[in-house]
């Protein structure tokens, strides 16, 4: 189980709103969500209703400036993310994790399969393109640059036929994949 608080203004000033669980559209209770305090668990949120959009990864803490936090840690996107829209719960993941990438859309082309963090999926797999995959088990983030660094992508148990129906742009490339190990 989790839990985060929402705030309409920076500093956890303003309105607030508190979740335990997914919430698609926090417009329904908040005018804008500007810092966010995670009390218990792990949390991916989004500048976009139904979990679209550009994401971001919180575990337990306080994110007094989401604009700023954005910019520092080297998110392009997120330096003009004016709000959060939407959040999903993390649930917590006891056991092996399992992924397999393809080099495209519905499964197609070569295939790899990955149990741990992979900080460069060029480098391990010589694989330039990555445009589908099928997570079998446990939950991970997918990032845009090596090392586990630029925007990211969530994804959980599930098949991927196309990167794109899950948020990657047409120039958005995954670089490195990284397990959800945290006690979300």
């Amino acid at each position: 189980m989790g839990r985060i608080i929402f705030f309409e203004e920076k500093n956890f000033q303003g309105r607030s709103y508190e979740s335990s669980s997914d919430c698609p559209d926090l417009n329904m209770y908040l005018s804008r969500c500007q810092s966010i305090r995670v009390e218990l668990g792990c949390f991916v949120i989004y500048d976009r209703s139904n979990y679209m959009g550009n994401q971001m990864f919180l575990r337990r803490g306080e994110y007094t400036d989401l604009q700023r936090m954005g910019s520092m840690m080297g998110m392009g996107g997120m330096t003009m993310m004016d709000s959060i829209h939407s959040s999903r719960m993390i649930p917590m993941h006891r056991g092996q994790f399992r992924m397999r990438l393809y080099e495209r859309e519905s499964f197609a082309g070569q295939m790899y399969e990955l149990m741990d963090d992979c900080e460069s999926v060029q480098d391990r797999f010589r694989m330039s393109e990555m445009q589908s995959c099928n997570v079998m088990e446990g939950h991970w983030l997918m990032y845009e640059q090596p090392h586990f660094r630029g925007r990211m992508m969530y994804v959980r148990p599930g098949e991927y036929r196309s990167l794109r129906d899950i948020g990657m742009t047409a120039m958005m490339r995954i670089s490195s994949i990284k397990r959800i190990t945290d006690a979300c």
